[in-house]
C-alpha cells in the first residue's frame, strides 16, 4: 500500500510543477514526472509476488501468472510519452525563439 502513496506522491509533485511553475521547460519536466507515476502505477497493478511469465508456463494449469496487460499499456505508454515531449521540447523551443523568454508570464504580457 506505501507504494502505491508513493506513486500518488510522484504524480502530484510533477502536477505541482505544471500548476505552479513559470518556466515552459519546467512545465515539460513536470509533465513527465506525471507520465512517470503513472507508468510506475500501471505496473505496480499488474505486479503478482513471485509471479511467473505468462509465457513460460509449467505444466497444464498456469498459476501466479504476471499479468501482461499493464506491461503493454506502459509500453505504449512510453512511446505516446516520448512523441509528446519532444512535440512539448519543439513548441518551447519556437516560443524562445519568438519572445527570447522560457516564463510563461512575460509572455501573456506581449500579446505578439
Amino acid at each position: 500500500m506505501i507504494i502505491y502513496m508513493l506513486c500518488l506522491v510522484l504524480f502530484l509533485i510533477g502536477l505541482y510543477c505544471v500548476l505552479r511553475k513559470r518556466n515552459i521547460i519546467k512545465i515539460i519536466i513536470g509533465i513527465g514526472i506525471m507520465e512517470y507515476a503513472v507508468n510506475l502505477f500501471f505496473i505496480l497493478a499488474g505486479y503478482v509476488k513471485n509471479g511467473h511469465s505468462p509465457i513460460f508456463a509449467h505444466g497444464d494449469t498456469i498459476s501466479n501468472m504476471v499479468d501482461p496487460l499493464p506491461q503493454v499499456i506502459v509500453l505504449t505508454s512510453i512511446v505516446l510519452g516520448l512523441s509528446v515531449t519532444l512535440l512539448l521540447a519543439s513548441i518551447a523551443i519556437k516560443i524562445y525563439e519568438k519572445y527570447g523568454t522560457f516564463d510563461i508570464t512575460k509572455i501573456n504580457r506581449l500579446k505578439g
